[in-house]
């Protein structure tokens, strides 16, 4: 028997980005044929933030058609969309009864988010963790291939999940989560100190999936580096580093290959090197996309069969729960 993977990814109107991409996005597809894999667009997630209708009815398209060019297989994976299935949110309502307030309120992403929304901080950006926690136990997933920023949330979900089976029994499986530790974090191409992000203010530290090959050279090219001239594997040479294991995560090569290959060359054969690297690694990807995004019909095609798929497997999770607590079915 294989065992089972779940991961989502929230839908924005930006694209994700080649951090998203290197530290979790293609372990999916490397994955999937190895292990029962479950994705989805995690569109509920979404709302724990007031949203315009057009633009994330938009964002949900554009991220499914996103998984399915860097390689998600409907035939091989089940992939749909969050909200099409209500198992979700009605596990998360039945999970707040056996979550505590102190750990969402300790969750590390809750804190950093809330500085950004002083005005309205929204129960749903508190309450979140939990309908992750539904995402992942609704199918008694094993394995969460997550970045570094979610093991926090997986964690909590172990917590749930142990709390609930004490109660109930042997409810629910504890997930463990798959991390690629060396391809995930890259930084910031103006910030190295920051993790490259969707939602950076200055466009210019993030390459973008969809990105062209003039804004990936001219993002790179302005990549902040430093005034020295040896290209060297030195973590506390910030932006270099950040910019060398992008070439050494994108190239196959080992670092001291690397820096052989630059001996005597400065940042500016490095910088036209990775940008060339990056267009080629991105290229395949983006006309992928382009094929799927015109065909809204096709699209959602595989997304009723998805949820269809996902629905048969969550219905027997959600009912043996219901069992479990005494609610008549």
């Amino acid at each position: 028997m294989k065992q089972t993977i779940f991961s989502g990814i929230q839908p924005t109107a930006q694209a994700p980005h080649l951090g998203n991409y290197l530290g979790a996005l293609r372990q999916w597809a490397e994955l999937q044929t190895d292990y029962r894999s479950l994705f989805c667009v995690v569109d509920l997630h979404a709302l724990t933030v007031p949203q315009e209708g057009k633009v994330l009815n938009d964002s949900i398209y554009a991220t499914y058609a996103i998984l399915l060019a860097i390689g998600i297989d409907p035939k091989l994976s089940i992939l749909f969309v969050q909200s099409h299935n209500p198992h979700h949110a009605e596990l998360s309502w039945i999970l707040n009864g056996y979550t505590h307030m102190g750990e969402l309120s300790r969750m590390t992403q809750f804190k950093e988010k809330s500085l950004s929304q002083k005005e309205i901080i929204s129960a749903g950006l508190f309450d979140y963790p939990v309908l992750m926690a539904a995402d992942i136990l609704l199918y008694d997933t094993e394995v969460v291939p997550v970045g570094e920023d979610q093991i926090q949330h997986v964690e909590l979900t172990r917590d749930i999940a142990e709390r609930f089976n004490n109660k109930y029994g042997e409810t629910f499986r504890l997930p463990k989560v798959k991390l690629i530790k060396e391809t995930a974090r890259i930084m910031s191409l103006q910030d190295p100190a920051k993790k490259m992000s969707k939602s950076d203010e200055n466009q210019s530290a993030t390459l973008f999936l969809l990105d062209d090959r003039d804004e990936i050279v001219r993002k790179i090219k302005g990549a902040v580096t430093d005034s020295e001239k040896n290209i060297l594997f030195q973590p506390e040479r910030m932006g270099l580093y950040n910019l060398l294991n992008m070439y050494k995560v994108l190239s196959g090569k080992s670092e001291p290959e690397i820096e052989e290959h630059f001996q005597g060359k400065g940042y500016k054969e490095l910088k036209e090197e990775l940008a060339e690297m990056v267009t080629n690694f991105l290229k395949p990807v983006q006309d992928e996309y382009a094929r799927y995004i015109k065909d809204k019909a096709e699209l959602e095609a595989l997304m009723k069969e998805g949820a269809e798929k996902a629905m048969e497997v969550s219905a027997q999770k959600i009912r043996e729960v219901k069992q479990r607590i005494g609610l008549i079915l």
